[in-house]
């Protein structure tokens, strides 16, 4: 990969409900958005959650610079307490999201885990707002890398 290519890697959440954690990597770096659980079908006897594969972040550790959360849903946080298991870093994200993460990640008892917890607050325009998923205070994360590449997180009604 060159320098400045980007590549994003959707490690869930492409094509199925939940799971939500996409992979970007730029200039030799990696950043995760959301890190969130899917919960069983009913086929699935036997089973709490269902996780995303966190191998390749375990491989990549060393370029690992955080995690950007866009909204509090257990779809786009519900796995964080996993991945601290094994990584510490930085989370980003906006007050509430990063008070229902906080919650999950303390009932887990890996608070020492997180290097540091980062507010971000933002503003969208009443058009953009109206067609996001309604929760509060979300974080959405809409990026135009090139005239044909364009990466949009969190849920749309349109």
């Amino acid at each position: 990969m060159t320098a400045s290519a980007v590549r994003v890697l959707p490690l869930g959440g492409l094509g199925e409900i939940g799971k939500n954690m996409t992979v970007v990597e730029c200039d030799g770096r990696i950043v995760v958005i959301d890190v969130g659980l899917r919960f069983p079908s009913a086929d699935m006897l036997g089973i709490d959650l269902v996780l995303p594969d966190f191998t390749y972040l375990r491989e990549q550790a060393d370029r690992f610079e955080g995690c950007l959360l866009t909204h509090g849903h257990e779809d786009h946080v519900g796995a964080l307490s996993f991945l601290l298991r094994d990584l510490s870093f930085p989370i980003f994200g906006s007050p509430l999201t990063l008070g229902l993460a906080r919650n999950r990640i303390e009932e887990a008892g890996l608070l020492d885990r997180i290097e540091r917890a980062i507010t971000l607050a933002g503003r969208l325009d009443h058009e953009q707002r109206a067609r996001l998923l309604e929760i509060a205070d979300k974080c959405p994360v809409h990026r135009t890398l090139t005239s044909e590449i364009e990466i949009r997180t969190t849920e749309r009604r349109d």
